[in-house]
């Protein structure tokens, strides 16, 4: 893969065209780390409803206003990422030193912005921007989504295909492109296709789920030779790893399924491809660093710690780790990634899974003053040269916003999406933005736990799967 970088807004353009012929332009169908806010019971406003319509007002009013006095108001931004918080930190003092304009970022911690948003919209002091993670988290809070579709930040975007809309507002901004799939440790697969054992030898021939659990296999079974204590890294069941089982993994079986009944979302999920999604499973937990049992103890920093160590080869994660692996030693020409295969036909024609969960929102019902603050805030770090600089080099992101063509992704990680976009591969779209509800994630997860346990059977997972899609669904759309 050493095909010519592309740029940020090159790739953020292709995904957007490839995304649309992936899932079609149904508001349903978003593009999506680490975390995930999915919806649940709506909170009730602080305001009531005359005092929400006059503060839509003020608000629309506000928004005309383009020359609102810099100072006059503040921003608090509730931040989505715990792995960034310190560089939003940085950057909110940056801003508040040019402009006088005091900026306040909290960080949710792992696994729980749901809850802390709730509780943090029930304050006086409420956050002025904040994220959803696509349709489902807006159907909770797009009653305090200002409408952003007159605003200079949404006329940055590349696409439209990175607005998150209700009819024709503007309800939320993604301003993260990402993508996941299997990262490996390119001098330990290199040095396996030279032995005698190894079931291929090069990268390009591991391109289907038969293949890949081939040389997952063997590599399980010469870990010594090979100085690792397994093909994958612990695939850990806590709140800071669980997520890229009961999402980011069975995402693949929700867009195939998707893919082959021509939708973008359903209330009732059939669960065609769970033998797949099984199959992986069993791969994971079983060429592996650690046995099964071990699973429920086992964190998201373990995971980082097995494959910065070079203790596994394969190691389920995104771009945005990236900033971890750097910084526990790891060289950007030992990273590769592959796409997470499941055995669907036409897959080796598959690409990496890419899109967004962030999208920035703004609270309609904070003053005008506020308001103000936090769309130019906004606008500032996706066109002034420290916000770019910031969002693109040390947090590490592609953006979609027309500035950040000059930004070109530095992370080797980016750099290998960009060229299986190039290349002509699918992407897979995040369809888990369609799942119904966080309690259905963890019904999957707490499923998949006993199961590699021994504590319970895989029927459990698709009971949890489909059984607790149709409900959730139900209990969501009320």
């Amino acid at each position: 893969m050493k095909k010519k970088l592309l740029s940020a807004v090159l790739s953020a353009a292709m995904l957007a065209t490839m995304l649309t012929g992936c899932g079609g332009n149904d508001s349903a169908q978003t593009q999506t780390p680490a975390a995930d806010t999915k919806a649940e019971d709506t909170p009730k406003a602080d305001t009531n409803a005359d005092d929400a319509a006059a503060d839509d007002t003020a608000a629309d009013d506000t928004q005309a206003d383009a020359s609102a006095a810099s100072g006059s108001g503040k921003v608090y931004y509730l931040n989505f990422k715990p792995e960034q918080a310190g560089d939003w930190e940085e950057l909110a003092a940056t801003y508040t030193a040019e402009t006088g304009v005091e900026v306040v970022v909290q960080t949710a911690a792992s696994g729980t912005y749901e809850s802390t948003l709730k509780s943090e919209m029930a304050k006086t002091e409420a956050p002025t921007m904040f994220q959803v993670n696509g349709p489902v988290g807006l159907a909770t809070w797009k009653d305090y989504c200002y409408d952003l579709s007159g605003s200079e930040v949404y006329g940055q975007l590349t696409s439209d295909e990175f607005a998150l809309k209700d009819g024709d507002e503007v309800k939320g901004i993604a301003y993260v492109v990402e993508t996941y799939g299997l990262i490996y440790n390119a001098d330990i697969l290199n040095d396996y296709f030279t032995k005698d054992y190894a079931v291929v030898k090069s990268v390009e021939e591991i391109n289907s789920f038969d293949n890949l659990k081939a040389v997952a296999d063997s590599i399980q079974e010469n870990a010594d030779d090979l100085g690792v204590k397994g093909a994958f890294t612990s695939a850990g069941m806590d709140s800071s790893s669980d997520w890229r089982f009961k999402t980011h993994l069975a995402n693949l079986p929700i867009y195939y399924e998707y893919q082959a009944d021509g939708i973008s979302a359903t209330e009732a999920i059939k669960g065609t491809y769970l033998e797949n999604y099984k199959n992986v499973w069993d791969m994971y937990i079983t060429d592996s660093v650690c046995a099964p049992s071990m699973l429920s103890s086992k964190t998201g920093e373990d995971a980082t710690a097995d494959f910065a160590l070079g203790e596994a080869v394969f190691y389920q994660n995104g771009t945005w780790a990236y900033t971890d692996l750097s910084a526990n030693g790891m060289e950007d020409e030992s990273l590769g990634m592959l796409p997470i295969y499941i055995g669907a036909d036409g897959e080796e024609n598959q690409g990496l899974c890419t899109g967004s969960e962030n999208y920035w929102c703004v609270n309609k019902n904070a003053s005008e003053e506020d308001i103000q603050a936090t769309l130019d805030f906004m606008n500032w770090c996706v066109t002034s040269h420290e916000g770019c600089d910031s969002l693109s080099y040390v947090m590490g992101f592609v953006c979609p916003f027309k500035e950040f063509e000059n930004y070109p992704a530095a992370n080797p990680l980016v750099r290998i999406a960009n060229d299986y976009v190039s290349s002509g591969k699918t992407p897979v779209a995040w369809t888990f933005t369609t799942m119904p509800s966080e309690n259905w994630k963890n019904g999957v997860g707490s499923a998949l736990l006993e199961y590699a346990q021994g504590t319970g059977e895989w029927s459990a997972v698709e009971t949890a799967f489909v059984d607790g899609w149709a409900s959730e669904y139900a209990a969501t759309n009320n």
